[in-house]
């Protein structure tokens, strides 16, 4: 109704459109238990409020005077009591205490709609993911992530493995997706109506043939929001693995053989350490010389594996998760390099993404797969071949969109 000076029927509501005008309302005549209710149309009461006139004697809530409905959006049901306290208020709200479904709205990387109800928004580089709007609880206001860092390189000449990119990712309950065992228990983002910078980390360098002695390089750091995975350790090369600077990351790199005054040592994971580990220590070179075995770097579910004295130890296991609506494998560790037979190579990691370590005749360690963050495989010999470079990381931002 919006017209205006009309007299309220007990017993009935009115929906009041004050966009025109104020408008008045004359109450009916009071008698004990009649109701009436009165709502804010078009949200305009702030603008144009509504005076509710009292009928001849009847009070409104214990008083004479007129009472003035002026707050936006607002609802109120009156009942008649008595003469002292005549009109009373017994219920008022607002539309926003009952909300209809509101859902997050972005841009940035690249979009896929997965599941019918879901968008996926994937980072293989920097970028920025820009919220415009950031739903509420019946729809949805916060996002599930991955955010996996560049695996570091194999080092050089009778070498271990890279460590694979540190893997952090949230439970996937918020968008119905089987996580990791990693994110079983971590929370979805919540998130604002802002752009969120997002970094993705390179993988460390490979080992160059020449002069092909020196430790693997670290990979680099992804993050999102408040989220931070660190690049993977590097790959001890020969006569380096007692070198503390670089080994450690997301992920360990393994070490190269040891002499015997060298303490079997290999790079930590979960460098720094958030809970739950973004990642596991590289494995430890067998002690002394010829015939070379080395560490495999770590991954973000297993531990690098320990060379033996006729083989290197493989990379660790990685992670999988079906954020992007398939089941999809990441951050495996590097496999350390050997000798020729009876030694073996260190294979990659059982989920693939690691490189496998180098032996004669090739000597080359294999690379770390790309957006994958694996470790690099460490090079067997400088001569003629190159360490294995850590794979790039990747950022994947997943939420729930109707």
């Amino acid at each position: 109704n919006s017209d205006s000076g009309f007299t309220a029927v007990a017993g009935e509501g009115y929906f009041l459109d004050t966009t025109s005008g104020t408008i008045s309302v004359n109450l009916p005549a009071g008698t004990a238990g009649a109701v009436v209710a009165f709502k804010d149309y078009a949200g305009t009461f702030d603008t144009n409020a509504v005076t509710l006139v009292q009928n001849g004697s009847d009070k409104i809530g214990g008083s004479t005077v007129n009472a003035t409905l002026d707050t936006e959006g607002i609802a109120v049901t009156l009942v008649f009591i008595d003469s002292t306290q005549g009109w009373l208020v017994t219920d008022s709200g607002l539309q926003d205490e009952a909300p209809t479904a509101a859902y997050i709205a972005a841009t940035g990387g690249t979009v896929t709609t997965v599941c019918t109800n879901f968008k996926v928004h994937t980072f293989t580089g920097p970028g920025t993911f820009c919220v415009s709007a950031v739903g509420n609880a019946a729809g949805s206001n916060t996002v599930d992530y991955l955010v996996v860092a560049g695996g570091g390189s194999g080092g050089g000449r009778y070498a271990g493995g890279g460590g694979a990119g540190g893997f952090r990712e949230s439970s996937g309950s918020v968008t119905c997706y089987s996580s990791s065992p990693l994110g079983s228990s971590v929370s979805a983002l919540p998130v604002t109506a802002t752009g969120f910078p997002i970094t993705v980390g390179a993988g460390g360098a490979n080992v160059p043939a020449s002069p092909g002695t020196a430790r693997g390089n670290r990979g680099s750091t992804s993050t999102f929001s408040s989220i931070t995975s660190t690049g993977g350790g590097g790959g001890g090369g020969q006569n380096q693995p007692e070198n503390p600077t670089y080994m450690p990351g997301g992920s360990g790199g393994g070490n190269s053989y040891n002499s015997p005054s060298v303490p079997l040592t290999s790079g930590t994971g979960n460098t720094p350490p958030v809970s739950p580990p973004q990642g596991q220590s590289g494995g430890v070179g067998y002690p002394g010389g010829s015939p070379y075995s080395t560490g495999g770097g770590g991954g973000a579910t297993e531990a690098g594996v320990n060379a033996a004295s006729n083989a290197s130890g493989r990379g660790g296991a990685g992670a999988s998760t079906g954020i992007t609506g398939s089941s999809v494998a990441y951050a495996g560790g590097g496999g350390g390099s050997a000798s020729n037979d009876p030694n073996s190579p260190g294979a990659a990691s059982p989920c693939g993404t690691g490189g496998n370590g180098g032996s004669a005749p090739s000597n080359a360690g294999g690379a770390g797969s790309t957006n994958k963050g694996g470790g690099g495989g460490g090079a067997y010999h400088p001569s003629s071949s190159d360490s294995g470079a850590g794979g790039s990381g990747v950022v994947i931002i997943r939420y729930k969109f109707q």
